[in-house]
């Protein structure tokens, strides 16, 4: 008597759309057993697609049977041969596998005796016929989706800071929050350039955001986030950017400006990269006064508090106790804090700046848009020389990719001289001399990240500390630009017989200094 495997598959697309089911086949292949006088052993449920038979439960079934190869069953069968396979050179080398271990494959509604040569062609024709309707079916989703994309719609999984909608029958990504909040965060303190990115993805990722280190690189230069779509390259189209239909997180420019920073593009020098404690703002900014080494802090556990110190790593093991500096730099920024009367002076001189400087920015941006006209021009005619076969192919090329690449560059500085805000350099600078006349206490009530760009913005080197004298370290050179005006005008009539001096008159000398100057030899 002949024993066979009953082998049903179905996957969910093909149940949809052609109302195949597993109890229909089921039912189907006992009835043509009972006919025939066929032993059933197992029926094998498999709910995976038939493009290869890299399939769990064909896998299992293959395995058993060849372990009882010359025994038991000796027939597999199914309803067509599309539910055996759906590739054509795969399906014929399962069957050579299949007739070595004695077993016939059969499709009860295709049947097919092997044993005849011109059978063949039929079998090749009952197995071609759904690659190719796979095949079609393929490339007709894969035009429907560079069509959309082209259209400036994103149709795979959202990004993060997105989420997937649908309106009627199309997709589309719509911002949502607080994921999105936290990307436009990101782009934003990169654009200070006051931190590297894995800083920033450190500082997120204690806020809540769930993307890894590599995740995080990937997305900040993922050019979706300035509402564009990337649309491949195929055949004779290049690939190319398009302009998407959801909303943009940052602004062209901005997007632009982080990857130079990035790229390390006219990139600043950072300031220090220590996560520091809210008791410890100097951490990373002092050098330890006895070896030169940058000194870290600590807070050690009292009976009743914390008591927090700035101390040395090396054997030095140089110790101090972190409110006495905390409270000498506080009393720093409240020196620099803007005094009132000057205000008024200094806002007229920087809103006429404003108003000269930007006046050339539309002329500059006319100069950037005829150059890039001039560049597309050069495309087209280099096209129409190739289409009357006054060039070949290869100068094309050539000229092609010379073209792009100046196209490129000059799109990114046409998108660079129109930043966002910048129409309106009136609110910045008044709102830019405000804080500065409340130094003091934006220093004050700002958190730790806030208090250590303020120290790091005056001073651009490290702070020293000498046990017998201390003195400010140098001071950046925009802050004396900033807060000389009103004490040279009076060093000119205090100072008349003063030598010159390199050092600016508006600060006094305590405090801390460089470790150049006190480090011994």
């Amino acid at each position: 008597m002949k024993v066979a495997d009953l082998y049903i598959r179905v996957s969910t697309d093909e149940q949809a759309d052609k109302g195949y089911s597993q109890r229909s086949q089921e039912e189907v292949l006992k009835k043509y057993c009972d006919h025939h006088n066929i032993k059933v052993r197992k029926v094998i449920f498999e709910d995976h697609s038939a493009k290869t038979f890299n399939r769990p439960e064909w896998k299992k079934m293959l395995t058993y049977l060849k372990k009882s190869r010359g025994r038991g069953v000796n027939k597999v069968l199914f309803t067509k041969w599309d539910r055996f396979s759906r590739n054509a050179g795969d399906a014929y080398q399962m069957i050579n596998t299949l007739r070595k271990l004695g077993i016939e494959p059969q499709a009860i509604e295709q049947p097919l005796d092997l044993e005849i040569p011109e059978n063949k062609m039929m079998l090749a024709i009952y197995l071609a016929a759904p690659e190719v309707e796979n095949d079609r079916r393929a490339l007709n989703i894969f035009y429907g989706m560079r069509r959309a994309q082209k259209e400036g719609r994103h149709l795979r999984k959202a990004p993060f800071g997105y989420i997937n909608r649908m309106e009627g029958s199309k997709k589309f990504i719509a911002p949502v929050k607080p994921a999105s909040t936290m990307m436009k965060r990101a782009f934003q303190t990169i654009l200070q350039s006051q931190y590297p990115a894995k800083h920033v993805w450190q500082k997120l990722k204690e806020d809540g955001l769930k993307l890894g280190r590599a995740q995080f690189y990937e997305a900040i230069r993922n050019p979706i986030y300035c509402g564009k779509i990337f649309v491949p390259a195929h055949k004779d189209e290049e690939e190319q950017f398009v302009n998407g239909q959801h909303e943009a997180l940052v602004s062209e420019g901005d997007f632009y400006r982080v990857q130079n920073i990035l790229e390390e593009t006219g990139r600043k020098k950072y300031r220090p990269r220590v996560v520091s404690d809210e008791h410890l703002p100097l951490r990373g900014f002092l050098i330890c006064p006895e070896c030169g080494k940058v000194l870290t802090g600590s807070g050690s556990r009292g009976r009743s508090k914390r008591y927090y110190y700035y101390h040395c790593t090396s054997e030095c093991g140089y110790r101090e106790k972190a409110p006495v500096f905390n409270e000498y730099i506080a009393k720093e920024m409240n020196r620099f804090t803007l005094k009132k009367g000057r205000q008024e002076i200094y806002s007229k001189i920087l809103h006429n700046f404003f108003k000269y400087h930007f006046k050339d920015e539309g002329i500059e941006r006319k100069k950037i848009a005829r150059l890039l006209e001039e560049e597309h021009k050069k495309l087209k005619r280099s096209r129409d020389l190739l289409v009357a076969e006054d060039i070949d192919g290869e100068d094309y090329r050539e000229i092609k990719a010379e073209c792009n690449k100046q196209i490129i560059r000059l799109e990114d500085q046409l998108a660079a001289t129109n930043p966002t805000g910048r129409s309106n350099p009136e609110i910045y600078v008044d709102k830019a001399l405000k804080r500065l006349s409340k130094l003091g206490e934006v220093y004050k009530n700002g958190d730790i990240q806030k208090k250590r760009q303020l120290i790091g913005s005056i001073y651009p080197e490290k702070l020293g500390f000498s046990k017998t004298h201390s003195r400010t370290g140098r001071i950046n050179s925009l802050v004396i630009f900033i807060y000389q005006i009103d004490k040279e005008l009076q060093s000119k009539k205090i100072k008349n017989g003063a030598k010159n001096s390199l050092h600016s008159g508006c600060v006094e000398n305590i405090g801390f200094e460089p470790m150049t100057s006190t480090l011994p030899v």
